[in-house]
């Protein structure tokens, strides 16, 4: 799923990760990356902030949970990052709420737990009409 969203970005493109800690964020984020060809390895930035990595397109990947004020990212330069050349994808976005742009694309995960069955998560895409349409294709 992953690296096949990573073929309808483009520079300036900013999404969103929601869901419980394990619902599979950062997975899906290391699927976007592998389909913009980043092929070093892809980690959650938890305790940096950000990490950043070269592609078809710049990754900025930013972690948020850590924080508990949104006045401690003021100096981090968020909106550079937002408007910038490359593609934003942001875990635990709570506290960046009011700096996103507002055509960002929102996708919230959820882990179900099935007894008999293997861990199965639950997608909701908040993505424009037309990439939808060609993802599910």
């Amino acid at each position: 799923m992953g690296s096949t969203l990573a073929q309808y970005l483009d520079k300036g493109q900013v999404i969103t990760f929601t869901g419980n800690l394990g619902s599979g964020k950062t997975t899906l984020i290391k699927g976007i990356c592998q389909g913009l060809g980043i092929e070093e390895p892809v980690t959650s930035p938890t305790f940096t902030l950000v990490n950043e990595y070269q592609g078809r397109l710049p990754v900025y990947h930013f972690d948020f949970y850590r924080i508990e004020d949104s006045s401690e990212l003021l100096d981090l330069g968020l909106e550079e990052y937002f408007y910038g050349q490359g593609v934003c994808l942001i875990e635990w976005p709570e506290q960046v709420q009011v700096w996103l742009p507002d055509d960002h694309w929102k996708i919230r995960l959820e882990s179900r737990f099935i007894a008999g069955w293997e861990n199965k998560r639950k997608l909701t895409l908040d993505i424009p009409h037309e990439i939808f349409e060609k993802i599910i294709a």
